[in-house]
C-alpha cells in the first residue's frame, strides 16, 4: 500500500461527492413531490430532518470524542514503551560484564525495529514483516537475559527480579500498542453515520428545492462540513496515514535508541 497517499483526505472528498449528490436528488424528488402535491410537500419535513440531524450530531460528537481519546492514548503508549526500554537497557549494567556486549547489541536492533514498524505503516504487511523481526529479538533478549541473571554472584535473587521485570514490561508493551493500533471506531457507528448523513443530505436538498434556484452556496457548505468532521475524525482514528501524526512522538524512541550509542 503507498505510504504516500493521504487516506482520509481521498476519503472525505468522496464524501462531499456523495453529499452533492445526495442534495441534488433530493432536490429534483422535492420538485416533482411540489409539482404534484403544492401543499402538502412539506408536511412533517421539519421534524423528520430534525430528528435524523439530532442523531448526526450525537454519533459525530461521540466518534470525535473517541477517535480523540484514541489518539492521546496511542500518544502516552509511545512515551511508556521509551521509557519500559530505555529502564530495560539501563538495568543490563546489573549482569555479568561479559553478558552486557550482546544484549546491548540485541537492544539496539530492537529499538531500530520498533522504530521500523511505525515508519512501515500504512503498508499492512511491511509492518507485520517488521513486527516479527522485533518479536524474535525479543525472544533472543530474554533468553540472553535469563542466562546472564544464573551468573549473578552478588544479590543474584535481587538483579533478576530487577532486569527480568523491567524486561517483561518491555514486552507487555509492545502487545498494549499493538492492540492500541488495531482499535478504532466500531465499523457500525461509521456505516450507520454514513447512512444519516445520505439521508440527511436528501432531506435538505428535499428542502432547498422550494427555491426557484440551485442554492449552491448552501449545499457546498454543507458537503464541506460534512466531508470536514469526517476528515478529522478518520484523521484521529489512524494518525500514521493523515495530516494528524504521531510520528513527532516517536523521538523519544530515536532519543533513546541515540543513547545505546
Amino acid at each position: 500500500m503507498p505510504s504516500n497517499l493521504n487516506y482520509p483526505l481521498l476519503l472525505a472528498l468522496a464524501l462531499f461527492i456523495c453529499v452533492l449528490l445526495a442534495l441534488e436528488l433530493g432536490r429534483r424528488i422535492g420538485i416533482r413531490r411540489r409539482t404534484r402535491d403544492p401543499e402538502g410537500a412539506d408536511v412533517g419535513l421539519g421534524t423528520v430532518n430534525g430528528a435524523i440531524f439530532g442523531l448526526v450530531g450525537l454519533l459525530i460528537a461521540f466518534s470525535f470524542s473517541g477517535a480523540a481519546s484514541r489518539l492521546d492514548k496511542r500518544r502516552d503508549l509511545v512515551v511508556q514503551e521509551a521509557n519500559d526500554i530505555g529502564t530495560a537497557y539501563l538495568r543490563v549494567d546489573l549482569l555479568p560484564a561479559a553478558a552486557q556486549p550482546a544484549l546491548r547489541e540485541r537492544y539496539r536492533r530492537y529499538v531500530d525495529s520498533r522504530l521500523a514498524i511505525y515508519r512501515a505503516l500504512p503498508d499492512i504487511e511491511a509492518a507485520k514483516a517488521r513486527l516479527a523481526e522485533s518479536n524474535l529479538i525479543q525472544a533472543e533478549i530474554w533468553k540472553l537475559s535469563v542466562a546472564a541473571t544464573k551468573e549473578v554472584q552478588v544479590n543474584g535473587p535481587a538483579v533478576t527480579s530487577l532486569v527480568l521485570a523491567s524486561l517483561n514490561e518491555m514486552i507487555d508493551i509492545t502487545t498494549t500498542r499493538t492492540v492500541a493500533l488495531l482499535t478504532h471506531l466500531p465499523p457500525i457507528l461509521v456505516v450507520m453515520l454514513g447512512i444519516l448523513v445520505f439521508g440527511g443530505s436528501v432531506i435538505s436538498g428535499y428542502e432547498l428545492s422550494g427555491a426557484k434556484h440551485r442554492r449552491l452556496l448552501h449545499a457546498l457548505s454543507f458537503a464541506a462540513l460534512m466531508a470536514g468532521v469526517l476528515y478529522i475524525i478518520i484523521d484521529l482514528e489512524y494518525p500514521r496515514i493523515g495530516m494528524i501524526r504521531l510520528d513527532q512522538f516517536d523521538q523519544v524512541l530515536v532519543d533513546v535508541r541515540n543513547s545505546m550509542n
